[in-house]
This record gives structure tokens, sequence and C-alpha cells, in this order.
């Protein structure tokens, strides 16, 4: 529900003039080269001297509505009133694989996506329509993992990529009634002896037609910003589908974050739709 409403209020924006664009920090941009990835949430990108082979998609599953708590007794008096109240559970996941090359060197990525979303619904019993019934959310699970392959290559260990998103109403002790899943997602990606942190990026302000900038009324992903304990290393746009790389990284630097990149555009469970 709250994503369709997202996606009719950045339609209307569009309409309406405004350029919605992430915001890279001048200072990293002055250091940096951005690289337009052709094929993004394709089933095979480019950019550069790297490309990936075309991407092996397993079974996109999903369990839209089962498994939720009957509420036998508490429906009995709510009943009397007219309500009627379930739970329902919705469970998604795919899987998906590809190899990544710079011309010199392969990786191999093997990704994984799973998300379970439980809601309490309150539904009017004789009534009908938009307004009949009434969702709330209680909890919230999405996990995306990676492993990134260095194959035979000498001295090189794989990466393990992992991205989570959880929200739990009863553990965070939340009473607003409206909470809603966030769009943006943590994690980080190491080989054991070198870390990779992932943190999204949101905007709220636009660039509106007449050059000046307005405000959305509420935030919307936008990217990610990858660093580790150096620093920014590359900044991933979720929007115009570009990665600004450091310009200090070494080639197998390099790959390893194209790895990272395009394994987080080619998700179909949790995808930003831009």
């Amino acid at each position: 529900m709250r994503n369709a409403v997202l996606m009719m209020g950045i339609a209307c924006l569009m309409g309406c003039g405004t350029s919605m664009k992430l915001a890279v920090p001048d200072a990293f941009k002055q250091q940096a080269t951005m690289q337009h990835v052709d094929g993004a949430r394709g089933n095979k990108m480019s950019f550069a001297n790297i490309s990936t082979s075309e991407i092996t998609r397993g079974v996109h599953v999903s369990y839209p509505g089962w498994g939720g708590r009957a509420f036998f007794l508490q429906n009995l008096i709510l009943n009397k009133y007219g309500i009627q109240k379930n739970e329902t559970v919705e469970k998604e996941k795919a899987r998906f694989r590809y190899t990544i090359t710079d011309g010199k060197n392969t990786l191999e990525v093997y990704a994984n996506e799973k998300q379970v979303t439980k809601k309490l619904e309150y539904q009017l019993i004789k009534e009908t329509g938009y307004f009949s019934s009434f969702e709330q959310l209680q909890h919230y699970q999405y996990i995306f993992s990676a492993i990134i392959g260095t194959g035979n290559m000498p001295g090189r260990n794989n990466w393990e990529l992992m991205m989570t998103n959880i929200y739990d109403r009863e553990a965070e002790h939340d009473p607003n009634p409206f909470a809603y899943a966030k769009q943006e997602d943590n994690g980080l990606a190491t080989n054991g002896r070198d870390t990779i942190y992932i943190n999204p990026l949101s905007i709220r302000k636009t660039e509106l037609s007449n050059g000046k900038t307005g405000k959305l009324p509420f935030k919307l992903l936008s990217g990610y910003e990858l660093s580790n304990s150096d620093g920014v290393v590359a900044i991933v746009d979720m929007i115009d589908r570009n990665v600004w790389f450091y310009n200090e990284l070494e080639p197998m630097e390099k790959l390893n974050i194209s790895a990272i990149a395009t394994a987080m555009f080619a998700r179909k469970v949790h995808d930003a739709k831009w």
C-alpha cells in the first residue's frame, strides 16, 4: 500500500517538472569517476571495461497472506461489532547468479533474497471499498546475502555480502499504528581481512524545473554509500543507475566493488523501482 502511494507521489512530482537526483558530495566527486551502468536491473550489465554474464535467476517465489493466526476468541467479540481481525504472513524469496569480469579477472556472484512481512488486518464485515479495512505492520524482515567467489586466483579470499532491513513492533515497543517498513537497508561485505560498509542514502530535497529546490513530504531511497576504514570508496546511484568509484582504487578493488554494486542492481525482491 505504502509503496503504491510512494510511486504515485513520484509520478506526480515528475509530471510537475521535478528532477530527483542523488546528491554526491563535492569532496568525493572531485576524487571519483562516474560510470553509468548499462542494463542495470536487466539480465546483463556493463560499464567501462567491466561486464557481467547473463544473469541466471532461480524461481521468484511469493506466498501472499499465508500462515497467519486466526484470533477465534477475539473475533467472537469483535464480530458483534462488525469487525473481523486476521493476521497475514507474506513471504517472498529469489536467487540469482552471474559472473563479472574486467577483462583480466573474473568473479562469480551467488545471491539470495528473503523477505517476510506480518500484518494485522481489521476488516469491516458488512462494508466494502477502500476504507473498509486497516492493516497494521507487526514484523518485517528482509535479508540479502551473496557470495562473491574469486575462483582459483592465488591469495584472494571470497567476499561475503550481507544486507538487512528489520522491523519488529513488539521488540521496539512501537505504539505508532501507522508504522511501515522503510526502504533503507544496511549491510557490509567482507573477505575476512577487509570490510566494506554499506549505508543507504535518501533524498528529501529535489530540483524543480525552474532551478529552485523543493522539499518532498517523505524520504526516498536514492542510493548507497560504500566505505572502508579509510573513507568512502564508492557511491551507488539507484536513481540514474550510476556508480561513482574513488580514483585511487586498485583494479581488483574496483572489480570487487563492481560485483557488490551490480548485485544490488540485480535484486528483484527489494527493488527501489526507479
